[in-house]
């Protein structure tokens, strides 16, 4: 089977134009990662190029190579999301009774396949862009190629998931709420979303065309920032498209969500990544904390404000005669716009204006902000039976950005247990976007990110940590409850200086309450890994008043581990100056000795 690690576009492009390799072959590879993910999974297609069209359009171009010319994407293969038009395909929006075969190619598209790039197709969305999570489509739900039990995110799900599993070295995305911001974070990608206008969206089925951005998804900052220069400038054919300005920025002071306005939705991983990634930005930068309130409240007009309208606006004949052929969140997200007054909407543009005025006095305080991408993420199964709440836990750090007239790019930060992603998003002024990919690849050098953890090729198993600190201990009496569920051994740790430890009273056999305390220390414990049913088995036996919570180690990880209830303390020991379990059973023997 082909290895499917991903690719650099620049150096596909630099190995052709050098006579290293021919657009041939690497379409020919092309064809074959693609055959390979299919065994897969095969949403994250709508449409795709024949197979000899792609090596007859391959050969063109090792023709044009030959001949003198000098292709900046000389035989790169790239996706398009299938919202954006290309000549040649239909564009759906993920609905088959809106789909059209448009004349030409959207302008963006058009400078790409100019540069030499080749379209090999067009990937799945949630409908007509709405939405953040990639469950929203009658072609089937794209997954997170890290862990197939989880979201991709949307609503560019395809355009993400076949640039991280290596299928082609970029796609197309868009952006209206966090659509080419929330994927990346899911699957450790670049999501590059620049200033409103700077990329031209002739061409785009709107969502809400006064605030739609075309993106791309990358696996490095090299990629994005030469897909920005070869599509980025003004187009006569788009109306909201703009002069192109680069504004600098030096990241001297950066401003992070509120301590008590941050939510996690209970994902404890994703709030130590973003403690660890604002310590890497805090290296060459001060950072401080902002009021979220006034950018959640610009974020509430999106979908709780006469935005909609511009959603209803752009699909609104459908609506109108077909509204059945629409997906039924979709609609129903939709459809809420045709309840907005014109009234309503002038209203709503003044009270944005305000809080613009208020994000933009953001900017002489602060250089840019870094906020999570994501505040945590989702299975597909908790998704499809929460659609609409789960999906907007997805946007809280998102759905501003825009309607703020802010550039964006997301970049990674780590990876949870389960192999799927956690992201930042570094968000600046409108034109600061190259600035933007400047911090980004600081922020790089400095965190000294690991690699992405390997695909999910067939499903993977899941598991949980489990931290155990007295019976359950290597060679202890209860140590044969993980063997018997063959809990692989993770290693010893302590946790954070935050516990005291207990020898319960006329325990049998004897055992320790691990508790809570800001006058606590560090307790050493052994973490042991086991599949998601032995978990619940184990947990099952532990008896009261013993229990499972969260522990949290030296480094500011979580893990689940045992805890006690208020009354394991009465007639207890305190030995948390012993430091752990094994320390104190030792004292016990020499004593009886």
């Amino acid at each position: 089977m082909i290895a499917l690690e991903r690719r650099s576009a620049a150096a596909i492009a630099a190995a052709i134009r050098s006579g290293q390799t021919t657009a041939l072959a690497v379409a020919e590879e092309t064809l074959d990662r693609i055959a390979t993910y299919d065994a897969v999974q095969r949403a994250v297609w709508i449409s795709r190029v024949e197979p000899e069209d792609l090596l007859s359009a391959a050969r063109a171009i090792d023709a044009r190579i030959a001949a003198g010319e000098n292709l900046p994407l000389a035989g790169v293969p790239f996706a398009v999301k299938d919202n954006i038009d290309v000549a040649g395909f239909e564009t759906t929006a993920a609905c088959p009774a809106f789909a059209y075969l448009p004349d030409a190619s959207a302008t963006v598209v058009q400078k790409l396949l100019d540069a030499g790039a080749l379209c090999v197709g067009k990937t799945n969305l949630d409908q007509f862009a709405t939405g953040l999570n990639g469950t929203r489509s009658p072609y089937g739900v794209p997954r997170n190629p890290y862990n197939l039990a989880y979201v991709s995110g949307g609503s560019s799900s395809g355009s993400s998931v076949v640039v991280a599993a290596g299928l082609v070295p970029f796609a197309l995305g868009t952006d209206t709420a966090g659509s080419g911001r929330v994927p990346a974070a899911f699957q450790h990608l670049i999501g590059f979303k620049p200033s409103k206008g700077r990329w031209s969206t002739s061409g785009l089925i709107p969502a809400c065309r006064t605030l739609d951005c075309i993106t791309v998804f990358t696996d490095d900052t090299t990629d994005a920032r030469l897909i920005d220069h070869l599509v980025a400038g003004f187009d006569e054919a788009d109306p909201y498209s703009k002069r192109l300005a680069d504004r600098p920025v030096k990241p001297r002071v950066i401003g992070i969500p509120r301590r008590d306005q941050r939510m996690w939705f209970g994902d404890a991983e994703a709030e130590y990544l973003f403690d660890r990634a604002v310590e890497h930005l805090g290296r060459s930068a001060r950072i401080v904390e902002i009021d979220l309130a006034p950018l959640l409240e610009a974020a509430m007009l999106l979908y709780s404000g006469p935005w909609v309208a511009e959603r209803a606006a752009a699909v609104s004949d459908l609506l109108a005669t077909n509204p059945t052929a629409i997906d039924p969140i979709v609609r129903a997200v939709i459809a809420e716009g045709l309840n907005y007054s014109a009234v309503d909407a002038f209203n709503g543009t003044y009270r944005l204006a305000a809080l613009k005025r208020h994000a933009d006095g953001l900017w002489g305080k602060i250089d840019l902000l870094a906020f999570p991408t994501a505040g945590t993420t989702y299975r597909v199964v908790e998704m499809l039976a929460a659609p609409v709440a789960l999906n907007s836990n997805l946007g809280r750090y998102t759905n501003f950005v825009n309607l703020l007239d802010m550039a964006a790019v997301a970049v990674p930060a780590g990876a949870r247990a389960n192999g799927t992603g956690f992201g930042v998003t570094l968000i600046g002024p409108a034109d600061t976007d190259r600035a933007l990919l400047d911090v980004a690849e600081a922020y790089f050098a400095a965190a000294k990110l690991p690699f992405p953890p390997p695909l999910d090729l067939e499903g993977k198993m899941q598991t949980v940590k489990l931290a155990v600190v007295g019976a359950h201990l290597k060679d202890m009496p209860l140590h044969w409850q993980l063997t018997s569920r063959e809990a692989k051994f993770v290693g010893a740790f302590e946790t954070a200086p935050t516990y005291r430890l207990y020898a319960m009273a006329d325990s049998v056999p004897p055992k320790p309450a691990l508790v809570y305390a800001k006058d606590g220390a560090a307790i050493a414990v052994e973490v042991y890994e086991l599949d998601v049913a032995s978990f619940g088995s184990f947990t099952v036996d532990v008896p009261a008043p013993l229990a499972i919570g969260t522990v949290t180690l030296a480094d500011g990880s979580s893990v689940k581990g045992f805890v006690a209830e208020p009354r394991a303390l009465t007639g207890a020991t305190d030995i948390t100056h012993l430091g752990g379990w094994r320390a104190f059973i030792s004292q016990q023997t020499e004593i009886a000795l």
